[in-house]
């Protein structure tokens, strides 16, 4: 259960805030480049998290994950509730940006632990199940998001302050797994793990940043991409929001017996044509409704597709690099949800949003494909 609460603290690092994004940029219009200053505080964290979460996962390997993460929660509530009380939007920014440091102490402990506590078929399970966890829990506070934010555009980020109630659940419950000493680190043999494993983390790497790249273009846009559509309030962000995490965590509980029917190739893939035709609807969406189909079809796709790349690192990683690996996993992640506004920004303004769905179904097909090429035939036996 805590390495569940613990998961649903990196969802709300960044999309908790997204519906609150029109009344924040009309709070600071007279701040130079408010507009694209506004965006990034959705994707700021992401940027310290992919600049220290290599570091946070060496960090954990060797002095403790339950530490880390501990220290991490209590990070986590500073300085993502800051926007309560700071009055200028830089200020803003670069506490975002303090949250990146707490999610990434966080989210290479939590899952380098889940490496340690679990093992074959009841990790897979576990991984559907957290990210179950995570997308409800995102329904849930993006619900409540949306309210807040019709009151204050400020108040979501109290939200943050569910971090506080957690700390002690943490405390009791989670326990550090035994760390080898430095004699057995070195007596270790390097390919420990299974076979090109550093091969199969840089796929996974290379895909998570992809996928981000493109999937934050939701978070990022979705208030501005609804108010083309005729719904500029933030309840409708919010419930796009909701939808897509809903469905998430509805879809990811079917990850477990999904993956031991398709193996490691085929799960991601099929969740790659997910997102394709999630971004298909969009592209073509002309009310709410539209949308909120588009919304559930992205669910789909992030429950099928994140656990499967994340059990595959866990898999292959000698358990003595999980953090590292967790760290690199999360860094591709993070950086491809900083990039995504930065990309995506220029693409909207020459072409607009049905074209830029259109663009982005069409590159999560190429992604399908590379999954199946990366890791087919290299099935685990476990889910053979």
């Amino acid at each position: 259960m805590a390495l569940l609460l613990a998961a649903t603290l990196t969802i709300l690092s960044n999309s908790i805030i997204s519906p609150a994004l029109p009344g924040i940029e009309a709070a600071f219009d007279g701040t130079p480049n408010a507009a694209l200053i506004v965006r990034l505080l959705v994707t700021a964290p992401a940027l310290l998290v992919a600049a220290v979460a290599p570091f946070a996962g060496a960090l954990a390997d060797r002095f403790g994950k339950r530490r880390q993460l501990l220290i991490g929660v209590v990070l986590f509530a500073l300085t993502g509730s800051a926007g309560l009380w700071l009055d200028s939007l830089p200020a803003i920014l670069v506490s975002r940006m303090m949250l990146g440091i707490a999610v990434a102490f966080i989210m290479t402990a939590q899952t380098a632990l889940i490496g340690d506590y679990f093992d074959g078929p009841m990790r897979g399970r576990f991984m559907g199940i957290q990210i179950a966890a995570t997308n409800l829990g995102g329904f849930v506070f993006l619900l409540i998001a949306g309210a807040l934010a019709d009151r204050s555009p400020f108040f979501p980020f109290a939200i943050y302050l569910i971090a506080l109630v957690y700390l002690p659940v943490f405390w009791i419950s989670l326990t550090e797994p035994r760390r080898p000493t430095a004699e057995e680190r070195a007596q270790m043999p390097a390919d420990d793990g299974e076979e090109g494993w550093m091969a199969k983390l840089i796929a996974v790497v290379t895909l998570g940043g992809l996928t981000f790249v493109c999937f934050y273009l939701i978070p990022t846009q979705a208030p501005y991409f609804l108010a083309t559509i005729g719904h500029p309030e933030p309840t409708a962000a919010a419930l796009l929001l909701a939808v897509m995490m809903l469905s998430g965590g509805i879809f990811s509980l079917l990850y477990g017996r999904v993956r031991m029917r398709l193996g490691r190739a085929m799960t991601p893939a099929l969740g790659y044509l997910g997102y394709a035709a999630a971004f298909g609807v969009l592209a073509i969406s002309g009310n709410l409704a539209m949308a909120l189909v588009g919304a559930l079809l992205l669910g789909l796709a992030v429950g099928f597709v994140m656990p499967a790349l994340i059990s595959i690192v866990l898999d292959v990683a000698p358990a003595h690099r999980r953090g590292f690996a967790s760290g690199a996993v999360a860094t591709s992640i993070f950086l491809g949800q900083f990039l995504s506004p930065l990309a995506s920004a220029p693409i909207i303004a020459a072409v607009g949003y049905s074209e830029t769905f259109a663009i982005v179904a069409v590159l999560m097909v190429c992604l399908s494909a590379m999954t199946v090429a990366f890791f087919r035939e290299r099935r685990y036996p476990a889910y053979a």
